[in-house]
């Protein structure tokens, strides 16, 4: 029986090492892929590894990337080659009593599958509109459209979500028992994303309600965390 509440594990997203703080779940993966703004693309190619960094966005059970149709990853999209994606969200500095237990709180995402260069304009349209709305919603309301000839010239690279794990670690660290009484300062350190106050282009302009609405939240958000 299919189990829609989780992706099902492949011998590429088994866990290894420290399964306890694996999963599985699609809301969790979800969650960190809609809160983070930045992935990390890695494909071989010509027998050359590369990992770089791109803009994304989902939109259901399917992840976009933006790119250029000179770009290597768009040759390998081309013919569908493997890729694999991965979000992280750095949430704080473990700082423990032995040099051996440093480690960092985070929540991460890897997904992996063959890619497929978009070719259709709608499709094209509706991913470029997910890439403008996952930086910042609202905003595709407050900028103009791209026109054809920016549709032709940019290249959108689909993944589908079918293989994907996450991994989290969080609280405090993990010193050894026989460590504890040492006299050394242990504990976490958060880390937060927060926005600036917005830099404006026309110093006579003002930032659309929306977006600045959105930018508090995300203020607010980042100080529960």
């Amino acid at each position: 029986m299919t189990d829609l509440n989780h992706f099902a594990p492949s011998g590429r997203t088994t866990f290894k090492r420290k399964p306890q703080r694996g999963t599985y779940d699609r809301d969790a993966i979800y969650a960190i892929l809609d809160e983070a703004f930045l992935c990390h693309v890695g494909f071989v190619r010509e027998k050359a590894p590369f990992v770089i960094p791109m803009a994304y966005a989902r939109i259901g059970d399917m992840l976009y990337l933006h790119g250029s149709h000179a770009s290597r990853l768009a040759d390998e999209a081309r013919t569908c080659q493997e890729i694999c994606v991965t979000v992280t969200l750095l949430d704080g500095l473990v700082l423990a009593r032995s040099a051996l237990h440093h480690s960092m709180n985070y929540r991460s995402v890897m997904i992996v599958g063959p890619c497929s260069l978009v070719k259709e304009n709608e499709e094209k349209l509706l991913a470029m509109g997910a890439l403008v709305e996952h930086i910042l919603p609202g905003r595709t309301a407050d900028c103009r459209p791209p026109d054809d000839s920016e549709i032709r010239r940019t290249a959108i690279i689909s993944l589908p979500i079918h293989e994907a794990s996450a991994k989290i670690r969080s609280g405090p660290p993990e010193d050894a028992e026989e460590d504890l009484a040492l006299p050394f300062w242990a504990g976490v350190v958060p880390l937060a994303f927060v926005p600036g106050m917005p830099v404006p282009d026309n110093p006579d302009g003002n930032m659309p309600e929306r977006s600045a609405l959105y930018i508090r939240k995300l203020k607010e958000r980042s100080k529960v965390r």
